[in-house]
């Protein structure tokens, strides 16, 4: 991919790229990455270091701890969830996209337990969390957030479904509750109700990201391959 907007701009050298996370894109105003399962986008109350924030924000000072340079968090992939991940370099860059997040496209491969009642469809409900952090469905809009995700089944094997997910809202957990509430939940959703067949590795990818760039406004898309482990599956 050809980068918009450079002008001049360096990316330091590789030898600072950390491990886990796989770069697809880099400028002066944002940076793209592949996150790779079981690292958290930020730190939680017990892991500080060892984020894609914190590894990224060491990537961008080059190994200088008293660097201004940083990035911002625009979104978040859940701990075991893979794929497209982007981070703005800047206040101005990261409010853009924030403001934008809703008129990106963003696509996700799921691989499910059992086969949805529709081949495609879109589920629709308002979701809320209680004080144990596990998000739910309720039926009262003014109890929870709006939330749509759109599904299509690609292939069917041995009792699993492979998913196209397009995420039309974007809610905390939004579509492994909407596929587990809908009977299908992901595979190795230890959370939502899948502790069938003894799989530990949460089967849900961020494939791909279209969005506005914050300074060109060109449209780019990033796309993370599909891991192997859902081949194997399906």
């Amino acid at each position: 991919m050809n980068n918009p907007h450079q002008d001049g701009f360096k990316p330091p050298p590789k030898k600072y790229q950390p491990k886990g996370l796989t770069f697809l894109y880099e400028d002066r105003d944002i940076l793209v990455v592949d996150k790779a399962r079981g690292l958290l986008t930020i730190s939680s109350e017990t892991v500080r270091e060892n984020t894609a924030y914190w590894l990224l924000n060491d990537y961008v000072r080059r190994g200088i701890e008293k660097s201004r340079k940083r990035v911002f968090i625009v979104h978040r992939l859940d701990r075991d969830t893979s794929g497209v991940l982007v981070f703005a370099k800047s206040e101005t860059a990261k409010r853009f996209l924030q403001e934008e997040w809703p008129t990106f496209s963003k696509k996700y491969i799921a691989v499910v337990h059992g086969v949805p009642p529709k081949q495609e469809g879109v589920i629709t409900s308002f979701l809320t969390e209680n004080s144990a952090h596990k998000v739910y469905s309720v039926s009262d809009p003014k109890q929870g957030k709006l939330a749509k995700t759109r599904y299509k089944v690609v292939r069917e094997r041995g009792g699993l479904s492979l998913l196209e997910i397009e995420l039309l809202t974007g809610r905390k957990n939004q579509i492994r509750v909407h596929l587990s509430e809908g009977g299908c939940p992901v595979v190795g959703d230890q959370k939502y109700g899948s502790k069938r067949g003894g799989r530990q590795r949460l089967a849900l990818h961020a494939a791909s990201l279209t969005l506005r760039h914050p300074h060109t406004n060109a449209e780019l898309t990033f796309e993370a391959p599909l891991p192997s482990y859902f081949g194997h599956l399906v």
